[in-house]
């Protein structure tokens, strides 16, 4: 079955795939893990503080009295004095309606941590305001200007993005071998440097947790290694600021495939986890591929691997890259 070629471990490879070095990673990546986690329950009351200061700040720059705010908000001045005073846990219903009342974007209101610079501010109105095209140029200028990128090291350092099934693992294994460059599969590094596995970082320190961890891996990659062909998750680029730093510092290349290649290389490689108690698997996985599909255009080349062989796949690639 042509399909069953896309497994990596049938690659015959010229080198192993590398891990991170350094006997405290481990101990460092998955205590920061541990105290963020501790961190994040013990400062509720710390939020609902700062979210309380907002409203009466915001409140205050606009010349509103808590009595007129509660008016066009419909939320009792009573209760407009326990959230001020960080002592009401408002639900997001009511939220929604001081933020309309304020005239500012809920998100506003909702952000964690300090006030933004005010040009900062201003710089992502100014943003929010051009069409599609026009911000996918300032976001190049910026890069381009204030991202301190090297662009000629930028293309050394290759990022595989795609779903599960793609055939990240089996093309970037042979790409780094024709490039004479070292291989990395950021999911196994993970596992590599807190010595459990994806599954157990799940379990214990949650979806924010791994991300930390995904983060932490991907920088120390960058930093260690001038050249390289990784293959990163499949919902890396769900968290924003990561798949920023993975676009901004790396040469990207969407692997695609149809929802069924996707399914049926995973079981082809002897997995049934996709299968297992979910008769919904596949319309589950077209959902995520639609919601992930626009993310996965922002690569800077995609390569359709669907109904090709290893050998034909891995020939398109090289010549994108080398036409990009």
């Amino acid at each position: 079955m042509q399909l069953r070629k896309y497994n990596a471990s049938i690659v015959k490879r010229k080198r192993d795939i590398v891990h991170l070095e350094g006997s405290d990673v481990a101990t460092s990546l998955l205590s920061s893990a541990s105290t963020c986690a501790r961190t994040d329950l013990g400062s509720e009351s710390d939020y609902l503080r700062l979210l309380g200061e907002r409203v009466r700040e915001t409140r205050a720059r606009r010349g509103m009295t808590r009595k007129i705010l509660a008016r066009d908000s419909k939320v009792s001045q009573r209760y407009l004095a326990q959230i001020e005073t960080g002592q009401g846990n408002i639900s997001i219903r009511l939220l929604r309606q001081i933020a309309r009342a304020l005239d500012i974007p809920l998100e506003a209101l909702v952000r964690a941590g300090p006030e933004p610079p005010v040009d900062f501010v201003h710089t992502t109105e100014f943003l929010r305001r051009l069409p599609a095209a026009e911000l996918v140029e300032a976001r190049r200028l910026l890069v381009q200007h204030f991202g301190g990128v090297d662009l000629e090291a930028r293309r050394g350092r290759i990022a595989l993005i795609g779903l599960r099934g793609a055939g990240k693992s089996t093309l970037g294994a042979m790409l780094a071998d024709r490039l004479e460059a070292p291989f990395l599969e950021l999911d196994r590094l993970i596992e590599q440097e807190s010595g459990v596995s994806l599954s157990v970082i799940f379990d214990l320190y949650g979806q924010s947790g791994f991300r930390r961890l995904e983060r932490r891996c991907l920088d120390r990659v960058i930093e260690r290694y001038p050249r390289f062909v990784l293959a990163t998750g499949g919902s890396l680029v769900s968290e924003p600021a990561t798949f920023e730093r993975l676009r901004t510092m790396c040469f990207t290349v969407w692997l695609r495939a149809t929802p069924e290649e996707h399914m049926q290389r995973v079981i082809a490689q002897g997995d049934m986890r996709p299968m297992a108690d979910n008769r919904e698997s596949m319309s589950e996985l077209r959902r995520i591929l639609d919601v992930r599909e626009p993310l996965y255009r922002k690569a800077d080349t995609a390569i359709d691997t669907g109904g090709r062989s290893v050998n034909e796949s891995l020939e398109m690639l090289g010549r994108a890259m080398n036409e990009s």
